[in-house]
């Protein structure tokens, strides 16, 4: 009986535990009231366009107005001096597992893959985490939205885009189901066995081909029934995985397909547009041998991080630096994104990495901000600081998109003004403090 007593106990203890530390630190901001406007900074609008010495004004949550001149607006109305500052629109972190997992180690915490290959319906936001700890720490760098993104099988699930400073994932929300995301089937490079980089013994090119071939005929397989099912009137048996497909084919909802070479890069849109779906390809590491035909079919790209080596030996060893530039410079709408969760703190610098390969700094903030918004559907009311869009922007001292400089002062999420406070800020004051006074 006291042995029993004894484990109820550490029972209780590692659960109090646990939940000490899933609470969140810091309460989300509230809903703006006043009429705010900041005078004086240099406005980096994200489509490309700089205005010296603006104004924006905004109220309820939306833009009012950007112009020039730096004059404070009539009325009753805030003003905030932002001289000699800078102010960007909120960063979008694309294709991400944030919010769905916490501690890479604790199975408990990881929810961003689920069995099986085919998984439309599952949806990554009733997943999303708000009482994560990562997310305040990208705020502080001027990330304030993310589309976390489910992972593994061949079709994962739908992602949304969340704001990330929120109660749950309703408030959390920005556009839920924004797109639905899958990975092209690739034959892989080794074939294995004692002969080749495996165990056990070697299976031929030729197998590994028919096994590719075979998941590419399932997959046409899928959204060929998907498809038909769609366009049933009302069916007598629900299929919840055919249901979750009906938004990409009406096109409410968009289709990231990831695919690395240019092989696959052309079959996988060829396959989008053999179903009437306009697709983003995710990873695109081959993209730049066929931009011609990207452009043809309107295709967005999302990149991935430029702090990367090559895939094949025989690239550019810098392609991975140069890819963004590439595109953007042909006239591809590209998407800069990181792989993971804690490192999307880093987003702005990898965008400022770029632009020392050959894209304008401009034109490389739109990677992380505008451009984003459009690959995901949501251009119309964030991505950019122009009038009647969410006023969701950051003020930073200096230049965002370089880690020397990038001092984040203030952020408001759609009007409202957050709290940049986060846990890496707090163990910093904790041991300076520490240090400071034995010092003393």
């Amino acid at each position: 009986m006291q042995t029993n007593i004894k484990y109820l106990l550490s029972l209780a203890l590692s659960a109090s535990s646990l939940m000490c530390f899933a609470q969140a630190n810091i309460s989300p901001a509230k809903k703006q009231t006043k009429t705010i406007a900041i005078t004086g900074a240099t406005v980096h609008v994200g489509n490309g366009t700089v205005i010296e010495n603006g104004t924006i004004l905004f109220g309820n949550g939306k833009i009012i107005s950007v112009t020039a001149g730096g004059q404070v607006p009539q009325g009753d109305v805030m003003n905030i001096n932002a001289s000699g500052k800078h102010i960007y629109p909120g960063l979008i972190a694309a294709t991400t597992n944030l919010g769905l997992i916490e501690t890479e180690s604790i199975k408990a915490t990881l929810d961003y893959q689920e069995i099986g290959d085919y998984n439309s319906h599952i949806r990554s936001i009733v997943a999303y985490n708000t009482d994560s700890k990562v997310p305040a720490t990208l705020r502080s760098n001027g990330i304030l939205m993310a589309q976390p993104t489910p992972q593994g099988g061949t079709v994962s699930g739908s992602s949304s885009v969340v704001q990330l400073d929120a109660w749950n994932w309703e408030d959390a929300a920005v556009k839920t189901d924004d797109a639905m995301h899958m990975t092209w089937p690739v034959t892989p490079r080794f074939r294995g066995g004692f002969g080749g980089f495996g165990r056990g013994p070697a299976t031929s090119p030729e197998l590994l081909n028919e096994r590719t071939q075979a998941a590419i005929s399932q997959l046409n397989s899928f959204f060929a029934e998907a498809k038909a099912y769609s366009e049933m009137g009302k069916p007598e048996v629900i299929n919840n995985r055919f249901d979750a497909m009906k938004k990409v084919f009406s096109g409410a909802e968009k289709l990231f397909i990831a695919a690395e070479s240019q092989k696959d890069i052309v079959a996988a849109v060829n396959f989008a547009k053999k179903f009437g779906i306009t697709p983003v390809i995710t990873g695109a590491d081959e993209a730049y041998l066929v931009i011609d035909f990207l452009k043809d079919n309107n295709i967005s790209v999302v990149v991935k991080q430029p702090h990367a080596l090559p895939n094949n030996n025989d690239d550019d060893v810098n392609m991975p630096y140069k890819n963004a530039a590439v595109l953007a410079n042909a006239g591809l709408n590209v998407v800069l994104s990181i792989d993971g969760y804690w490192q999307q703190r880093n987003l702005p610098f990898m965008a400022g990495t770029v632009t020392a390969w050959g894209l304008d700094k401009e034109k490389a903030l739109s990677t992380i901000t505008l451009n984003a918004a459009k690959a995901m559907g949501i251009d119309k009311t964030t991505g950019s600081i122009e009038t009647g869009k969410d006023a969701t922007f950051f003020v930073s001292a200096g230049d965002a998109l370089d880690m020397r400089t990038n001092k984040v002062e203030q952020a408001f999420i759609q009007g409202r003004d957050i709290n940049l406070d986060n846990l890496h800020k707090q163990l910093d004051k904790k041991f300076s403090d520490k240090y400071t006074a034995e010092k003393k």
